[in-house]
């Protein structure tokens, strides 16, 4: 990476318009919150079949604190939240492909968040409910959620049975818990994050100028 790419990779990492974030002391105590708050939603709602707001949570850290931190903080609170679940540890493969999987949910974060300042018709200090805005964010929870039940599905079979033979069984056992994981993913990807992503603009005084 030459001085120009570095300039231009740390100028897009600070990702908003806000002279708080630009404080290394204050991201990495953001981070930390961001990830700590991840974990204890997880937790709150682990004994609810398929309900989370944990996926939306790594998002929104990418959203706000740009791809290499959301990918950050996916990795460390994917990492406690599986390795101390209460239902017991992932084989191996599926427990590598979770840490992977969100730590590109939070870089999907940061992502979506460059595409998105750009447009006109994104305006946090105004008002995020708006159709193309809820239109975005319910196709990337959706894809995000079905991605990850087909693929911890299809590693999960491999890694317990060992063949494909029982995936298929597997995944239409499970259809009516995946489909209310979609459901609720889309659903607070629609409600609950453009609302969270408003709140923080105005605590942080954020601008996207």
């Amino acid at each position: 990476m030459n001085e120009k790419q570095k300039l231009e990779f740390e100028e897009s990492e600070k990702s908003n318009g806000t002279p708080w974030l630009e404080r290394s002391t204050f991201r990495i105590a953001l981070l930390s919150t961001f990830t700590a708050l991840s974990v204890v939603l997880g937790y709150m709602l682990v004994f609810l079949p398929n309900i989370e707001i944990f996926t939306l949570m790594i998002f929104l850290t990418g959203f706000i604190l740009g791809k290499r931190d959301g990918a950050i903080s996916g990795l460390m609170s994917s990492f406690i939240f599986v390795f101390f679940n209460p239902y017991g540890v992932s084989p191996l493969p599926l427990f590598a492909y979770q840490l992977a999987h969100y730590s590109l949910v939070g870089i999907l974060g940061g992502i979506s968040h460059s595409l998105l300042r750009k447009k006109d018709y994104f305006k946090p200090e105004e008002d995020l409910y708006v159709f193309r805005v809820l239109l975005i964010f319910a196709i990337i929870g959706a894809v995000v959620t079905f991605v990850y039940d087909i693929l911890s599905t299809l590693i999960g079979a491999l890694s317990i049975f060992g063949t494909l033979d029982t995936f298929w069984a597997t995944y239409l056992i499970g259809l009516p818990f995946t489909t209310v994981h979609l459901i609720g993913n889309t659903l607070g990807f629609i409600f609950i994050l453009p609302g969270l992503i408003q709140l923080i603009y105005k605590m942080l005084d954020i601008t996207d100028d």
